[in-house]
């Protein structure tokens, strides 16, 4: 029986349609107020769901980012954590009789220090014990970059050095004015000694015994006693650098120096001390002019770029913090003996510095020389534009010289004793970096208190004559033909590396020397133009670059040499030029200088000049960087610049 359903009318008309005439239906049917009300809240929603989602996706990088920085801080802690260790005194030492008391011997009957206290600490140090001695002496760019490229299993590696840091020394005038922090530019000698196996001595070298193979070693302890004994060295590397050079001035005990970080802390307080006395209401308006007066003599890197870092701070933090009319008696005086300053420079460069410290009100006397430093003022003689020549004064609160370097006690003492040495400057090297007159392949000078001698004309004379006896011929009547020239040539380069350039073109130096037009060089033609030649060779810069890679080219030979070891004993070849036979002669190759001049920098690389501000700045910062000893005073230089930016220099008296 069919039973009525009870379904209304409309519902059963619209269950019964096709989805087309319902979809009609609904079009046409009247909609209630509700749904109308539901599709106004479906428009809204999109809306809420961007907010919704801009929501969840800031929470989610605020908690990633809390969760990142407390996972780094805990990791922090955990290693913090086990860096604090108990000392462990169960391990039996054992320790050499040599080591805890040494033979004596050597010319002046002293201590021979055969066997180190550190000689037996481990496996490592008792295998090199017994390896060929290798004496370092100095801690700069020279010492390091040597010691960067030895292996550490070829040498017993000592260093002596009275300083127990390396200091990068391109940045010292920016720890003078507190824009770095002194630790920031030095690296403890005895961790890169220690990475490869080798032993410091906090010590000065007062003499190399070269017929006994020893350096006379001195140091003064704490009583005032000074305690003297021998290193014993199968090879020396001298890297000692240089002192300031004093060109005969008097009155230099008035002035401070800029060589070590000793120097830049006294260059320091002495700066906040003149301003905090400036300051006081006792002083007079003379002396508080003296007291602001900063000269600076000598107008090369060193000078400029202390100079311009002095501007800095006086413009940049002092005036601030201090009465402002005392940046209105704050003065900068650069006195330059040249007439340019950076004078090693492009002349472009030149020329943008002097106008950059002209625009910052930095006095800059060029053609002027110093006569004497007196306790508070300079005399100095200046030549104008006639030619004219008139003595002048400057009184100073503070008074830097930096001009030049010279021989410091152990350089000329190894001059001294040494008959071929003729430099009064420096130590003379062949173009292999090895001492003149010392045993051939035992002691190598790199670094400032060295240079390379060249005399091409005297080797090519060496180099005609043995030729000449070989072919029978009087050396008188030897011709030169252009096949045998372009032989002489090559030979002279691949000895002489510094004189490639001028031999560049071989082909027209042989026609312009052939007075004659005979086809052939007569020797005295030849040695005329090795002669002129000569007159064109400079001597190395002594610059930081220089250093470096000197350093490393020593460090790579020595590391062959002791590669070649076993070869060379058994083709029984022990003496003779062994470092002709397994490396080429040192040749420099020019990287570019570069200077700060106060919130700017200038480049210069070959003849090609760049220089700018802030762009040029942050790029002078960016090669120094890269340039730093290790990843530990990178760190620290990246928070010494923020701390600068954020907080200002220190200007406390530490």
């Amino acid at each position: 029986m069919l039973r009525a359903s009870r379904m209304p009318a409309h519902r059963l008309v619209r269950a019964a349609a096709p989805a087309q005439a319902q979809r009609a239906l609904a079009r046409a049917w009247p909609q209630p107020a509700r749904l109308q009300v539901r599709t106004a809240a479906t428009e809204a929603k999109p809306a809420r769901s961007r907010l919704l989602r801009f929501a969840r996706f800031t929470i989610g990088a605020v908690g990633a980012s809390v969760t990142t920085v407390t996972v780094l801080v805990a990791a922090f802690f955990i290693y913090d954590a086990t860096t604090y260790k108990d000392l462990d005194d169960s391990e039996d030492l054992e320790i050499s009789e040599l080591a805890l008391n040494p033979r004596r011997g050597g010319p002046k009957n002293l201590p021979v220090v055969e066997r180190f206290l550190g000689d037996d600490d481990s496996e490592g140090s008792r295998a090199v014990a017994n390896k060929p001695r290798l004496v370092i002496l100095g801690s700069g760019w020279g010492a390091v970059a040597t010691l960067k490229n030895l292996n550490a299993d070829d040498y017993h590696i000592t260093v002596i050095s009275p300083i127990n840091h390396f200091l990068f020394t391109p940045m010292l005038p920016s720890a003078t004015v507190g824009t770095l922090e002194f630790r920031s530019l030095a690296e403890p000698i005895r961790r890169i000694t220690a990475s490869v196996k080798g032993h410091f001595l906090e010590a000065e070298a007062k003499r190399v015994e070269f017929s006994d193979k020893l350096v006379e070693v001195a140091q003064t302890y704490a009583d005032g006693v000074e305690r003297r004994f021998y290193v014993p060295y199968d090879k020396l590397v001298v890297a000692v650098g240089s002192k300031s050079n004093t060109h005969g001035v008097e009155g230099l005990e008035n002035c401070h120096f800029l060589k070590t970080i000793e120097d830049a802390r006294r260059i320091r307080q002495r700066v906040v001390e003149n301003f905090e006395r400036a300051a006081l209401p006792s002083s007079t308006e003379e002396e508080r002019k003296r007291l602001l007066s900063f000269v600076v003599c000598g107008g090369g890197p060193t000078g400029v770029e202390f100079a311009a870092e002095l501007y800095d701070l006086l413009n940049e933090d002092l005036t601030s913090l201090f009465p402002k009319i005392l940046r209105n008696q704050v003065s900068v005086h650069l006195v330059q003996s040249r007439g340019h300053i950076l004078n090693t420079y492009d002349e472009s460069i030149s020329k943008y510095a002097e106008q950059r410290f002209q625009n910052d009100s930095i006095d800059v006397l060029t053609n002027a020389r110093v006569a004497r430093v007196e306790p508070d003022r300079v005399i100095f003689t200046q030549k104008d534009a006639d030619g004219n020549v008139c003595t002048k004064e400057l009184p100073y609160g503070l008074c830097l010289w930096s001009t030049g370097v010279s021989l410091c006690e152990i350089t000329q003492s190894i001059v001294d004793s040494l008959d071929v040495q003729k430099n009064k400057h420096a130590i003379e090297t062949d173009s292999h970096l090895r001492v003149l007159g010392a045993p051939l392949g035992d002691v190598y000078a790199i670094g400032d208190c060295s240079t390379v001698r060249t005399n091409l004309s005297d080797n090519v004379a060496q180099y005609l004559d043995t030729y000449a006896q070989k072919s029978n011929i009087p050396v008188e009547k030897l011709a030169v033909t252009f096949q045998q020239w372009r032989d002489i040539a090559h030979n002279m380069k691949r000895r002489f590396p510094q004189a490639s350039e001028h031999l560049k073109r071989a082909d027209q130096l042989f026609t312009k020397y052939d007075d004659d037009s005979s086809g052939s060089l007569e020797y005295a033609e030849v040695i005329k133009l090795f002669k002129d030649i000569d007159t064109k060779m400079t001597s190395l810069p002594a610059t930081a670059q220089r250093a470096n890679q000197q350093g490393q080219y020593i460090g790579r030979k020595l590391t062959k040499l002791a590669r070649a070891r076993n070869s060379l004993a058994i083709n029984d070849i022990i003496s003779g030029d062994i470092d002709d036979l397994v490396d080429r002669a040192f040749a420099y190759h020019h990287l570019g200088s570069l200077a700060y001049i106060g919130n700017a920098a200038v480049f210069d690389y070959n003849g090609y000049s760049f220089f700018g501000g802030l762009v040029a700045m942050y790029l002078w910062r960016s090669v120094y960087f890269a340039q730093s000893v290790s990843l530990r005073t990178r760190a620290l230089l990246a928070m010494d610049w923020l701390t600068r930016g954020l907080f200002g220099r220190d200007i406390t008296e530490n």
